[in-house]
């Protein structure tokens, strides 16, 4: 179950017997089946989110989406363009509320809306600002759309005034950088958001909020991040197009797309284009496009820099060469935390299994190690670390084989176990290897904690199944002094562990400076983190002027080392200044978990994300239509659009139960009234009754 929050009996029958009466049973799931005309109760066959009309007993079905997907790269930057076709085909009135994932990290800087012809270019606000726009506008009937962020890598789409059999289309455009680990390239686009977890006791529901889950303690904002789930045998929703026009400028020895069948046809030079074999696709599963130069050819390293408004943005990218000596491998105390929650039940478990079994082969008789599992309650294989001799890895393997997924996802009590005990561990490395899909609601509660309880452990995530919150994998892994190490399918697990072991055993790449030309620059990361064998040094900074080059410094296994690279000639209209922007949002952000009050974050957040266009945590894009179309006195009926349960994700194990979607309606429409009734029976005679 997503949610622990306790309801007395009292209340379930009350609630259960009202939420019969006003849907078929599996719309308390916020289920939703496919668009159609007005219809009565006892013709809604199916499970489905049925929204009430102006006229007694009939319904509407809530709103469905299309999305077209263009993403252009060139060399490092990536430039995507996300169409969202909203359809109401009903005779109602509709407000369309759309939850989506997109890449963490990327810079959110356009929104448009098309009605047939015409386009209205969203313009960017502070979020309360742009909401009562929003509000306002959709009041006075006209069409307008709304761009929030919910996490760094989660928005919602709002469309309001959607006409009768009519449609309205929403693009949004960002831009990324795309950075090369162990010399690959990849490109991810993250279609679904999975269900998240939401620990803490529930508070009352926003009336902005349309999702499945209730706010609570620990997620303010749990019905805002919580879409609705189509259940199995439901529809497929959400179907997706995808085209990638890729100039590399090189030749590649490799271009695979992970996870889906692709067609691939070859343009000029190093250009090709990838597109979806299938046409369009269910949005369950992220979309990853991976390539490696052609043997002999080095991996994109360069300094590129934009001008404007009399300021030189700087986007630097390097790989640091390799220690000429590896350093001797110092004795390890490892802790494995695997998450056994029921959104891991299926494939997820199995590779996480697997994950870790490898990662215990690595382990050497001089290493400490031990293992926390997870799931609504956290325990350990033993009492505290043990040495890493054969019967105790013989133990551990035992142990790993028959774990199983069930329960919540309490993530909280798993890290206490992991940073906890950190005594006499001078004489070693402590690393903590977290495996989990990270579908989590209380992201900054965890950053907070990992921050305060580290110690002298590093942390690193390893990101299980098809959809995982790279959010919470990636921000964690950075308070963690670590990495994020993504596998997304059970063939990926050797390949992807093997290289995570190699790094973590490797010598650390640690001191390094940047010399920027003679210049002061704001640069983000303001720190700059020490780096692991296969990483890349990435780096924004803005300067007064372009610098003809930049030098880097550092240590490597003992032996010191220096870069300088040539800085590109300026040029203007590249975006670059919004990577920029990004970055140093995203470091704004990371104060909150060091305590820097809300207040404080958001104010700087604002400025910075105003000046360069952006959408933030706390900024917006707003469009409106200057026209209204809504007849005055027609109801507007507000529906959340659903998704699909993430690839490999068991429905039952995530929720608890699957909806009788073919139950009739007449059939729970008697139910209805019974529980209705039963329930009335209770409050007048039950415990403490007049």
């Amino acid at each position: 179950m997503f949610s622990k929050a306790a309801t007395t009996v009292r209340g379930i029958l009350i609630l259960v017997g009202v939420a019969v009466l006003a849907t078929p049973l599996g719309a308390r799931e916020r289920c939703v089946d496919s668009l159609g005309p007005t219809l009565k109760l006892s013709e809604a066959e199916g499970g489905g989110l049925l929204l009430k009309t102006g006229q007694p007993g009939l319904y509407v079905r809530a709103p469905e989406l299309e999305a077209d997907v263009d993403i252009t790269v060139r060399g490092v930057v990536a430039r995507t363009r996300v169409s969202q076709r909203f359809s109401n085909p009903s005779d109602e009135w509709v407000e369309a509320v759309y939850v989506f994932p997109l890449p963490e990290g990327c810079a959110v800087d356009t929104l448009r809306m098309k009605i047939g012809e015409r386009i209205i270019e969203g313009q960017i606000k502070e979020r309360g600002e742009a909401r009562r726009i929003f509000v306002k506008a959709k009041k006075a009937g006209k069409r307008t759309a709304l761009l929030e962020q919910e996490r760094p890598n989660m928005f919602t789409t709002s469309v309001a005034n959607i006409g009768p059999r009519d449609a309205v289309q929403v693009t949004i455009e960002y831009q990324q950088l795309l950075v090369p680990e162990d010399g690959r390239f990849e490109l991810r686009f993250p279609t679904v958001v999975g269900p998240r977890y939401l620990p803490g006791v529930e508070t009352e529901r926003s009336l902005e909020g349309a999702g499945w889950g209730a706010p609570t303690t620990a997620v303010p904002d749990g019905d805002r991040i919580t879409p609705p789930v189509v259940p199995p045998g439901g529809p497929v929703v959400n179907p997706l197009s995808l085209t990638v026009e890729l100039d590399a400028g090189a030749p590649l020895g490799e271009l695979i797309s992970a996870y889906h069948a692709v067609q691939i046809s070859r343009g000029e030079g190093s250009s090709y284009v990838i597109s979806l074999d299938a046409g369009t696709v269910p949005a369950d599963r992220d979309f990853v496009l991976r390539w490696v130069p052609r043997t002999g050819e080095k991996p994109t390293v360069a300094a590129f820099s934009e001008e404007l408004n009399g300021q030189t943005y700087v986007v630097l990218m390097a790989m640091p060469p390799q220690a000429g000596g590896q350093a001797a491998r110092l004795p390890r105390e490892a802790v494995f935390v695997i998450d056994t929650s029921g959104s891991m039940h299926g494939t997820s478990i199995g590779q996480a299994r697997n994950a870790l079994l490898f990662a215990l082969d690595r382990l050497q008789p001089a290493d400490t190690f031990n293992i926390v599992a997870f799931n609504s309650r956290s325990w350990t294989l033993f009492p505290e670390v043990r040495p890493a001799s054969s019967s105790n890895v013989e133990e551990a393997r035992r142990w790993v084989r028959g774990l199983r997924a069930q329960g919540g996802t309490e993530m909280m009590g798993a890290l206490r176990l992991a940073l906890g005990d950190q005594d006499d561990v001078e004489d070693r490395v402590r690393q903590v290897v977290f495996l989990t899909d990270g579908c989590v609601g209380n992201e900054q509660q965890l950053f907070s904690f990992i921050r305060e309880n580290l110690g002298a452990s590093r942390l690193f995530t390893v990101g299980i199944g098809s959809a995982p919150n790279s959010h919470f994998m990636e921000r964690a892994a950075r308070f963690g002094r670590g990495t994020f190490t993504y596998i997304g399918s059970t063939n990926e697990v050797e390949e992807k562990m093997r290289a995570l072991f190699t790094r973590l055993e490797s010598p650390v790449l640690t001191g390094l400076q940047v010399d920027w030309g003679g210049q002061e620059a704001e640069m983000w990361p303001a720190r700059i983190p020490d780096l692991y064998l296969g990483q890349p040094l990435v780096l924004t900074a803005r300067l007064g002027s372009p610098p003809a080059s930049v030098g880097i410094r550092g240590r490597a296994g003992g032996e010191a080392w220096h870069l300088e690279l040539p800085v590109a000639a300026p040029e203007k209209g590249t975006g670059l200044h919004r990577l920029w922007a990004r970055r140093k949002i995203a470091s704004l952000m990371d104060g909150l978990a060091a305590g820097v009050p809300r207040e404080e974050v958001r104010n700087r957040v604002v400025e910075v994300a105003l000046a360069h266009h952006l959408v933030s945590r706390f900024t917006s894009l707003v469009a409106v239509d200057v026209t209204p179309v809504r007849p005055e006195g027609a109801g507007l009926h507000r529906g959340a659009v659903p998704t699909n349960l993430p690839h490999g994700w068991d429905y039952k194990h995530v929720f608890g139960k699957v909806p009788q979607t073919a139950t009739p309606g007449g059939l729970l429409l008697l139910v209805g009234l019974m529980l209705l009734l039963l329930a009335v029976a209770v409050l007048r005679f039950g415990p403490g009754a007049a």
